[in-house]
């Protein structure tokens, strides 16, 4: 079976073809162009659901709508929650898998996926075995696909309603908007996936990273209070953050920074946020991280489990003109950092051990890690979390100045067993 469609000249009449479609056309445009090449009777892609736990088929139906769907105006949305199949193993293992399918076809799964971000699934139908030239080609569509809906997704709002299986409130929207547009992002050097699981009223957390040349920026952020004005108070911190780092300010003048803007300019006068910030030099594994009234990092080396106790200083918003001090760690390869927020130890799920959790899932890929320990929150403190409860976990590896091991979007070898 040959890879027309995915190579050469067939590769660009693919790119024109999205071009010409309409967004909300553009990953059909890349499936129809593969389905064609590979003579796939069907062709089809799966988004990532918001919850990390479900994908979600998309389709154009004017006049029908099957039964279990969304709709919206002419888009339909089938969410297929995990159950541990063949759909799920290929986005953990990062690897393409093939099941059986009607009539003696096979259906082949590819992971769509972007420097380790899983962003859906590309299920193709074809009518005989493929050999290892075919799945090839399919996950180097899948890849090519990934960057199609990430262009894509700029211009519409079609994936975002496709993975919304829970309607937003006004302040989820906020804080939906505070957040990386990539949860999940591998390098040479690192891994690092967050998560954010919002509680029923939106308590204010955020995340955010950023990548330079031979830096990576991290934070983690607590907005008093919920609602509105927590998202709003999250919208100054944040803001003011990525404003002082983009002018690159050092560490602690980012805080100072991030300090005064709440101070001056909190809803009704008075709001203030807590926060990890930090900055993580490549080339060395050197991190310095400020800590400003927030809960203390944790730092798996090992078999060992420990509390980073930096100097606490006062949250951000409380009193002008506060200083703020950073601290130096040095990681060494195999280290994992755990940045989290307190709602991962809200009265309701203090008994999640977290120490055990980590211990645990110390092989597995860190966009699997805290989807579980997510889930491990949602199970002691039911699906109604009083407060937001979020973490960024960092995989460290040493290895800035090699070549990054990848194949059509992530690291295979850094992808979690879907069978452990």
């Amino acid at each position: 079976m040959s890879i027309k469609g995915v190579s050469g000249t067939d590769l660009w009449e693919m790119l024109f073809a999205v071009e010409n479609a309409a967004p909300v056309d553009a990953a059909d445009a890349v499936t129809r162009r593969l389905a064609i090449g590979l003579g796939a009777t069907a062709a089809s892609f799966l988004v990532a659901d918001l919850s990390g736990r479900a994908l979600v088929r998309l389709a154009h139906v004017p006049y029908f709508t099957p039964a279990d769907t969304r709709r919206q105006d002419e888009e339909v949305a089938t969410v297929l929650p995990f159950d541990g199949g063949p759909q799920e193993q290929a986005l953990r293992s990062q690897r393409v898998q093939v099941g059986p399918g009607a009539n003696g076809a096979y259906i082949v799964m590819a992971p769509v996926t972007e420097r380790g971000e899983v962003i859906g699934l590309l299920e193709l139908t074809l009518p005989t075995e493929p050999d290892e030239a075919a799945l090839n080609a399919v996950s180097l569509g899948a890849h090519v696909l990934a960057y199609v809906v990430i262009a894509a997704r700029r211009h519409t709002d079609l994936f975002e309603w496709g993975q919304r299986t829970a309607p937003f409130n006004l302040a989820a929207e906020i804080q939906r908007r505070l957040l990386p547009s990539a949860f999940t992002c591998e390098a040479a050097a690192f891994t690092l996936s967050a998560w954010l699981e919002p509680a029923a009223s939106i308590g204010g957390d955020t995340f955010d990273y950023s990548l330079a040349r031979d830096v990576l920026h991290m934070s983690v952020t607590d907005a008093m209070g919920h609602g509105v004005n927590s998202a709003l108070l999250a919208t100054l911190g944040v803001g003011s953050l990525r404003n002082s780092r983009r002018v690159g300010m050092a560490l602690t003048d980012q805080a100072a920074a991030a300090n005064q803007t709440l101070k001056d300019n909190a809803p009704g006068g008075f709001g203030f946020a807590t926060g990890l910030i930090a900055q993580l030099e490549l080339p060395t594994g050197l991190l310095r991280m400020v800590n400003a009234g927030h809960i203390p990092p944790l730092l798996v080396r090992g078999q060992v489990v420990e509390e980073l106790m930096l100097p606490i200083d006062l949250p951000f918003g409380i009193r002008s003109e506060q200083t703020y001090r950073a601290t130096e760690l040095a990681l060494r390869p195999g280290d994992r950092l755990v940045l989290l927020t307190d709602g991962m130890l809200e009265r309701r799920v203090a008994f999640v051990d977290l120490t055990h959790h980590l211990l645990e899932l110390a092989d597995s890929h860190p966009r699997e890690v805290v989807r579980e320990l997510a889930d491990a929150v949602l199970a002691a403190g039911g699906s109604a979390l009083a407060d937001d409860a979020s973490l960024l976990v960092l995989d460290w590896y040493g290895d800035h100045d090699n070549p990054r091991s990848a194949r059509h979007g992530a690291d295979p070898e850094r992808a979690s067993d879907p069978t452990a």
